[in-house]
Protein backbone atom coordinates (compact mmCIF):
# COMPACT_ATOMS: atom_id res chain seq x y z
CA UNK A 1 0.00 0.00 0.00
CA UNK A 2 2.87 2.45 0.42
CA UNK A 3 3.56 2.08 -2.89
CA UNK A 4 0.09 3.38 -3.94
CA UNK A 5 0.62 6.50 -1.60
CA UNK A 6 4.02 7.56 -3.26
CA UNK A 7 2.41 7.54 -6.83
CA UNK A 8 -1.01 8.50 -6.05
CA UNK A 9 -0.21 12.41 -7.06
CA UNK A 10 1.47 11.18 -10.39
CA UNK A 11 -1.20 8.45 -11.18
CA UNK A 12 -4.01 11.35 -10.74
CA UNK A 13 -1.95 13.79 -12.80
CA UNK A 14 -1.15 11.13 -16.23
CA UNK A 15 -5.16 10.06 -15.54
CA UNK A 16 -6.21 13.56 -15.81
CA UNK A 17 -4.09 14.59 -19.23
CA UNK A 18 -4.91 11.10 -20.37
CA UNK A 19 -8.60 12.58 -19.82
CA UNK A 20 -7.62 15.88 -21.26
CA UNK A 21 -6.02 14.21 -24.22
CA UNK A 22 -8.85 11.86 -25.22
CA UNK A 23 -11.16 15.25 -25.13
CA UNK A 24 -8.81 17.12 -27.13
CA UNK A 25 -8.51 13.82 -29.65
CA UNK A 26 -12.44 14.03 -30.39
CA UNK A 27 -12.79 17.85 -30.98
CA UNK A 28 -9.45 18.30 -32.40
CA UNK A 29 -9.05 15.71 -34.93
CA UNK A 30 -11.99 16.51 -36.62
CA UNK A 31 -11.81 20.26 -36.58
CA UNK A 32 -8.37 19.78 -38.40
CA UNK A 33 -9.00 17.29 -40.84
CA UNK A 34 -11.98 19.07 -42.34
CA UNK A 35 -10.02 22.51 -42.26
CA UNK A 36 -6.82 20.70 -44.68
CA UNK A 37 -7.92 21.16 -48.60
CA UNK A 38 -8.57 18.35 -50.66
CA UNK A 39 -5.46 18.11 -52.17
CA UNK A 40 -3.42 18.37 -48.47
CA UNK A 41 -1.31 14.84 -49.46
CA UNK A 42 -0.49 14.73 -53.17
CA UNK A 43 0.62 18.48 -53.23
CA UNK A 44 4.35 17.92 -55.01
CA UNK A 45 5.23 20.51 -52.19
CA UNK A 46 4.36 22.15 -49.34
CA UNK A 47 3.06 25.55 -48.90
CA UNK A 48 4.83 27.68 -45.92
CA UNK A 49 2.40 29.13 -43.71
CA UNK A 50 4.71 31.29 -42.08
CA UNK A 51 5.50 33.24 -45.78
CA UNK A 52 1.94 34.48 -46.08
CA UNK A 53 2.85 36.64 -42.35
CA UNK A 54 4.13 39.96 -42.58
CA UNK A 55 5.38 40.17 -39.34
CA UNK A 56 8.16 37.54 -39.18
CA UNK A 57 8.64 37.80 -35.65
CA UNK A 58 4.95 36.50 -34.24
CA UNK A 59 5.52 34.02 -37.16
CA UNK A 60 8.41 32.75 -35.38
CA UNK A 61 6.70 32.87 -32.33
CA UNK A 62 4.31 30.72 -33.78
CA UNK A 63 6.26 28.19 -35.23
CA UNK A 64 7.93 27.93 -32.16
CA UNK A 65 4.89 27.58 -29.60
CA UNK A 66 3.82 25.07 -32.45
CA UNK A 67 7.22 23.12 -32.19
CA UNK A 68 6.53 22.92 -28.44
CA UNK A 69 3.60 21.97 -28.40
CA UNK A 70 4.17 19.10 -30.52
CA UNK A 71 7.05 18.39 -28.41
CA UNK A 72 4.95 18.02 -25.18
CA UNK A 73 2.19 15.83 -26.87
CA UNK A 74 5.44 13.90 -28.03
CA UNK A 75 6.70 13.28 -24.26
CA UNK A 76 3.08 12.76 -23.13
CA UNK A 77 1.85 10.23 -25.68
CA UNK A 78 4.97 8.35 -24.73
CA UNK A 79 3.85 8.59 -21.06
CA UNK A 80 0.99 7.33 -21.83
CA UNK A 81 1.59 4.23 -23.85
CA UNK A 82 2.90 2.95 -20.24
CA UNK A 83 -0.13 4.89 -18.71
CA UNK A 84 -4.21 4.49 -19.34
CA UNK A 85 -4.46 6.94 -22.45
CA UNK A 86 -4.42 7.93 -25.93
CA UNK A 87 -0.72 7.44 -25.91
CA UNK A 88 -0.33 6.36 -29.75
CA UNK A 89 -3.23 9.32 -30.67
CA UNK A 90 -1.09 11.61 -28.69
CA UNK A 91 2.23 11.03 -30.13
CA UNK A 92 1.14 11.23 -33.73
CA UNK A 93 -0.79 14.43 -33.01
CA UNK A 94 2.33 15.81 -31.42
CA UNK A 95 4.48 14.57 -34.49
CA UNK A 96 2.24 16.06 -37.25
CA UNK A 97 2.80 19.36 -34.94
CA UNK A 98 6.11 19.79 -34.91
CA UNK A 99 8.36 20.69 -37.97
CA UNK A 100 11.41 18.28 -39.20
CA UNK A 101 12.72 16.84 -42.28
CA UNK A 102 10.74 13.90 -43.53
CA UNK A 103 7.27 15.03 -41.77
CA UNK A 104 5.54 15.36 -45.76
CA UNK A 105 6.88 11.59 -46.38
CA UNK A 106 5.41 10.14 -42.78
CA UNK A 107 2.20 11.94 -43.48
CA UNK A 108 1.46 10.11 -46.86
CA UNK A 109 2.73 6.76 -45.21
CA UNK A 110 0.35 7.56 -42.36
CA UNK A 111 -2.18 8.23 -45.21
CA UNK A 112 -1.65 4.99 -46.89
CA UNK A 113 -1.88 2.35 -44.63
CA UNK A 114 -5.12 0.84 -45.10
CA UNK A 115 -8.47 2.42 -43.45
CA UNK A 116 -7.01 5.61 -42.61
CA UNK A 117 -7.61 7.30 -45.73
CA UNK A 118 -11.41 6.36 -46.00
CA UNK A 119 -11.49 7.26 -42.20
CA UNK A 120 -10.62 10.95 -42.56
CA UNK A 121 -12.78 11.02 -45.62
CA UNK A 122 -15.80 9.75 -43.42
CA UNK A 123 -14.82 12.69 -41.04
CA UNK A 124 -14.79 15.10 -43.88
CA UNK A 125 -17.97 13.89 -45.40
CA UNK A 126 -19.83 14.26 -41.89
CA UNK A 127 -18.92 18.14 -41.79
CA UNK A 128 -20.03 18.13 -45.65
CA UNK A 129 -16.59 18.47 -47.32
CA UNK A 130 -15.03 16.85 -50.44
CA UNK A 131 -12.98 14.05 -49.55
CA UNK A 132 -9.33 13.90 -49.69
CA UNK A 133 -7.37 13.32 -53.28
CA UNK A 134 -5.85 9.52 -53.26
CA UNK A 135 -2.29 9.95 -52.77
Amino acid sequence: MEFLSNWQQPLLWASGLSLLALIVTIFGVPWVVTRLPTDYFVRPERVVWRSSFDAPLLSSAIAVFKNLLGLLLVVLGLIMLVTPGQGIVTLLIGLLLMNFPGKYYLERWLVLRPGVLRGLNWLRHRQGKLPFDQP
